[in-house]
Protein backbone atom coordinates (compact mmCIF):
# COMPACT_ATOMS: atom_id res chain seq x y z
CA UNK A 1 0.00 0.00 0.00
CA UNK A 2 1.67 2.88 -0.99
CA UNK A 3 0.76 6.34 1.70
CA UNK A 4 -0.30 9.30 -0.42
CA UNK A 5 -0.64 13.05 0.57
CA UNK A 6 -2.09 15.77 -1.70
CA UNK A 7 -0.92 19.49 -1.16
CA UNK A 8 -3.48 21.75 -2.52
CA UNK A 9 -5.79 19.17 -1.27
CA UNK A 10 -8.97 21.99 -1.61
CA UNK A 11 -8.38 22.93 -4.92
CA UNK A 12 -9.97 21.83 -8.34
CA UNK A 13 -7.21 19.59 -9.23
CA UNK A 14 -6.42 18.51 -5.69
CA UNK A 15 -10.00 17.17 -4.91
CA UNK A 16 -9.98 15.14 -8.08
CA UNK A 17 -6.91 13.61 -7.22
CA UNK A 18 -7.68 13.16 -3.74
CA UNK A 19 -10.58 11.07 -5.13
CA UNK A 20 -9.36 8.84 -7.63
CA UNK A 21 -6.18 8.36 -4.35
CA UNK A 22 -9.32 7.19 -2.39
CA UNK A 23 -10.61 4.96 -5.14
CA UNK A 24 -7.41 2.84 -5.54
CA UNK A 25 -7.45 -0.53 -3.59
CA UNK A 26 -3.15 -0.35 -3.78
CA UNK A 27 -3.56 3.47 -2.51
CA UNK A 28 -4.02 5.14 0.87
CA UNK A 29 -5.13 8.69 1.53
CA UNK A 30 -3.05 10.05 4.47
CA UNK A 31 -3.56 13.58 4.66
CA UNK A 32 -3.29 16.83 2.70
CA UNK A 33 -2.24 20.51 2.97
CA UNK A 34 -4.14 23.54 2.18
CA UNK A 35 -4.47 27.17 3.89
CA UNK A 36 -6.98 26.27 6.40
CA UNK A 37 -6.43 23.50 8.83
CA UNK A 38 -9.41 20.55 8.70
CA UNK A 39 -8.44 18.25 11.46
CA UNK A 40 -10.91 15.61 11.12
CA UNK A 41 -9.76 14.94 7.68
CA UNK A 42 -5.74 14.70 8.36
CA UNK A 43 -5.06 18.08 6.59
CA UNK A 44 -3.06 20.73 7.41
CA UNK A 45 -1.78 24.21 7.31
CA UNK A 46 1.85 23.42 7.64
CA UNK A 47 3.71 21.26 5.39
CA UNK A 48 6.28 19.74 7.74
CA UNK A 49 3.99 19.21 10.42
CA UNK A 50 1.92 16.99 7.78
CA UNK A 51 4.34 14.96 6.34
CA UNK A 52 6.15 14.23 10.26
CA UNK A 53 2.40 13.26 11.07
CA UNK A 54 1.00 11.30 8.05
CA UNK A 55 4.53 10.22 6.75
CA UNK A 56 3.50 9.32 3.13
CA UNK A 57 5.51 7.74 0.70
CA UNK A 58 4.59 10.25 -2.17
CA UNK A 59 2.94 13.73 -2.22
CA UNK A 60 0.77 15.13 -5.13
CA UNK A 61 1.25 18.52 -4.93
CA UNK A 62 -1.26 20.88 -7.16
CA UNK A 63 0.06 24.48 -4.56
CA UNK A 64 1.35 27.27 -7.27
CA UNK A 65 4.36 28.36 -7.95
CA UNK A 66 6.32 29.49 -6.14
CA UNK A 67 4.99 27.57 -2.77
CA UNK A 68 5.24 24.29 -5.07
CA UNK A 69 9.24 24.66 -5.59
CA UNK A 70 9.71 24.57 -1.26
CA UNK A 71 7.55 22.12 -1.14
CA UNK A 72 9.18 19.68 -3.87
CA UNK A 73 12.56 20.65 -1.62
CA UNK A 74 11.01 19.56 1.19
CA UNK A 75 9.61 16.09 0.56
CA UNK A 76 13.08 14.99 -1.56
CA UNK A 77 14.93 16.05 1.78
CA UNK A 78 12.73 14.46 3.92
CA UNK A 79 12.87 11.47 1.56
CA UNK A 80 9.29 11.33 0.19
CA UNK A 81 8.95 11.49 -3.44
CA UNK A 82 6.48 14.57 -4.84
CA UNK A 83 4.61 14.07 -8.22
CA UNK A 84 4.18 17.80 -9.28
CA UNK A 85 1.41 19.13 -11.49
CA UNK A 86 1.94 22.84 -10.58
CA UNK A 87 3.41 24.66 -13.49
CA UNK A 88 5.69 27.41 -14.23
CA UNK A 89 8.80 25.86 -12.55
CA UNK A 90 11.81 27.83 -14.31
CA UNK A 91 14.53 25.91 -15.82
CA UNK A 92 17.04 26.49 -12.71
CA UNK A 93 14.47 25.24 -10.44
CA UNK A 94 13.87 22.45 -12.42
CA UNK A 95 17.85 21.72 -12.53
CA UNK A 96 18.13 22.16 -8.80
CA UNK A 97 15.31 19.83 -7.96
CA UNK A 98 17.17 17.31 -10.47
CA UNK A 99 20.10 17.75 -8.22
CA UNK A 100 18.78 17.30 -5.09
CA UNK A 101 17.12 14.13 -6.38
CA UNK A 102 20.04 12.57 -7.11
CA UNK A 103 21.91 13.58 -4.11
CA UNK A 104 19.12 12.02 -2.07
CA UNK A 105 18.50 9.09 -4.20
CA UNK A 106 14.76 10.17 -4.13
CA UNK A 107 12.45 9.72 -7.10
CA UNK A 108 10.71 13.27 -8.33
CA UNK A 109 8.51 13.94 -11.29
CA UNK A 110 7.30 17.50 -12.90
CA UNK A 111 4.44 16.42 -14.87
CA UNK A 112 2.99 18.88 -17.15
CA UNK A 113 0.02 17.47 -18.30
CA UNK A 114 -0.65 13.89 -16.61
CA UNK A 115 -3.28 13.06 -19.44
CA UNK A 116 -2.00 10.37 -21.73
CA UNK A 117 -3.48 11.71 -24.94
CA UNK A 118 -1.70 15.01 -24.53
CA UNK A 119 1.60 13.07 -23.86
CA UNK A 120 1.41 11.07 -27.23
CA UNK A 121 0.39 14.63 -28.87
CA UNK A 122 3.91 16.01 -27.69
CA UNK A 123 5.31 12.65 -29.15
CA UNK A 124 3.64 12.85 -31.95
CA UNK A 125 4.42 16.58 -32.34
CA UNK A 126 8.12 15.84 -32.28
CA UNK A 127 8.22 12.86 -34.69
CA UNK A 128 6.46 15.75 -37.41
CA UNK A 129 9.03 18.39 -36.68
CA UNK A 130 11.60 16.07 -38.24
CA UNK A 131 9.96 16.76 -41.21
CA UNK A 132 8.05 19.97 -41.14
CA UNK A 133 9.98 22.88 -39.70
CA UNK A 134 7.63 25.53 -39.55
CA UNK A 135 5.17 25.25 -37.00
CA UNK A 136 3.55 27.27 -33.80
CA UNK A 137 0.96 26.29 -30.90
CA UNK A 138 -1.90 27.23 -29.90
CA UNK A 139 -2.86 26.63 -26.10
CA UNK A 140 -6.66 27.33 -24.48
CA UNK A 141 -7.58 27.12 -21.00
CA UNK A 142 -9.85 27.81 -18.70
CA UNK A 143 -10.13 31.43 -17.63
CA UNK A 144 -8.95 31.00 -14.24
CA UNK A 145 -5.59 29.44 -14.88
CA UNK A 146 -3.03 32.16 -13.93
CA UNK A 147 0.10 30.71 -16.32
CA UNK A 148 0.46 31.83 -19.45
CA UNK A 149 1.81 29.82 -21.65
CA UNK A 150 0.60 27.06 -20.04
CA UNK A 151 3.24 24.18 -18.86
CA UNK A 152 2.11 21.80 -21.59
CA UNK A 153 3.03 24.25 -24.13
CA UNK A 154 6.17 25.30 -23.27
CA UNK A 155 6.86 21.53 -22.54
CA UNK A 156 5.89 21.01 -26.29
CA UNK A 157 7.63 24.04 -27.65
CA UNK A 158 11.23 22.38 -26.03
CA UNK A 159 10.66 19.22 -27.25
CA UNK A 160 10.43 20.76 -31.41
CA UNK A 161 13.09 23.17 -30.58
CA UNK A 162 15.99 21.12 -31.74
CA UNK A 163 14.25 20.50 -34.92
CA UNK A 164 13.59 23.73 -36.49
CA UNK A 165 15.34 26.80 -36.93
CA UNK A 166 13.72 29.53 -34.35
CA UNK A 167 11.72 29.20 -31.17
CA UNK A 168 8.41 27.96 -31.34
CA UNK A 169 5.68 30.84 -31.38
CA UNK A 170 2.96 29.40 -28.48
CA UNK A 171 -0.44 31.08 -28.85
CA UNK A 172 -2.77 31.55 -25.32
CA UNK A 173 -6.43 31.78 -24.82
CA UNK A 174 -7.87 32.30 -21.63
CA UNK A 175 -11.64 31.76 -21.95
CA UNK A 176 -15.00 30.45 -20.27
CA UNK A 177 -16.31 27.38 -21.38
CA UNK A 178 -12.66 25.38 -21.86
CA UNK A 179 -10.97 23.29 -19.69
CA UNK A 180 -7.64 22.51 -21.59
CA UNK A 181 -6.98 22.54 -25.22
CA UNK A 182 -3.60 22.60 -27.57
CA UNK A 183 -2.97 22.05 -30.82
CA UNK A 184 0.33 21.88 -32.69
CA UNK A 185 0.47 23.47 -36.54
CA UNK A 186 2.59 22.65 -39.05
CA UNK A 187 3.42 23.61 -42.27
CA UNK A 188 5.19 22.55 -45.41
CA UNK A 189 4.77 23.47 -49.34
CA UNK A 190 1.32 22.94 -49.83
CA UNK A 191 -0.16 21.14 -46.78
CA UNK A 192 -0.66 21.53 -42.94
CA UNK A 193 -0.84 19.27 -40.38
CA UNK A 194 -2.95 19.65 -37.01
CA UNK A 195 -2.04 17.22 -34.17
CA UNK A 196 -4.18 18.27 -31.30
CA UNK A 197 -5.86 17.47 -27.62
CA UNK A 198 -8.48 18.24 -26.14
CA UNK A 199 -8.88 17.73 -22.19
CA UNK A 200 -12.86 17.62 -21.70
CA UNK A 201 -13.50 16.62 -17.85
CA UNK A 202 -10.49 16.61 -15.23
CA UNK A 203 -11.12 12.58 -15.72
CA UNK A 204 -8.83 12.93 -18.05
CA UNK A 205 -5.63 13.53 -15.97
CA UNK A 206 -6.37 10.38 -13.37
CA UNK A 207 -5.15 7.78 -15.01
CA UNK A 208 -1.82 9.49 -15.95
CA UNK A 209 -2.09 10.61 -12.10
CA UNK A 210 -2.13 6.96 -10.57
CA UNK A 211 0.96 6.30 -12.83
CA UNK A 212 2.84 8.36 -11.90
CA UNK A 213 2.29 7.80 -7.97
CA UNK A 214 2.52 4.60 -8.19
CA UNK A 215 6.12 4.42 -10.82
CA UNK A 216 7.55 7.61 -8.72
CA UNK A 217 9.10 5.62 -5.53
CA UNK A 218 10.73 3.14 -8.24
CA UNK A 219 12.87 6.06 -10.13
CA UNK A 220 16.15 7.26 -7.60
CA UNK A 221 16.01 10.37 -9.71
CA UNK A 222 14.24 13.77 -11.20
CA UNK A 223 11.76 12.99 -13.94
CA UNK A 224 10.34 15.44 -16.50
CA UNK A 225 6.53 14.26 -17.58
CA UNK A 226 4.89 10.53 -18.35
CA UNK A 227 6.98 9.15 -21.44
CA UNK A 228 8.91 6.61 -19.60
CA UNK A 229 5.73 5.51 -17.85
CA UNK A 230 3.98 5.83 -21.63
CA UNK A 231 6.66 3.30 -23.07
CA UNK A 232 5.95 0.73 -21.10
CA UNK A 233 2.59 0.86 -22.05
CA UNK A 234 3.72 0.85 -25.71
CA UNK A 235 5.57 -1.80 -25.45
Amino acid sequence: MIRVAVAGIHGKMGTMAAQVIRDAEDLELVGGFARERDAGNAVFSDFAQMLQQTEPDVVVDFTTHPVTVELARECVEHAVSPVIGSSAWTNAETKDLRALAEKHGVGAMLVPNFALGAVLMMRFAEQAAKIFSSVEIIEMHHERKKDKPSGTARATAERLRPFVAKDVAIHSLRLQGVLAHQEVIFGGPGERLSIQHNSLSRDSFAAGLLFAVRNVRKQKDFTVGLDSLVDGLLR
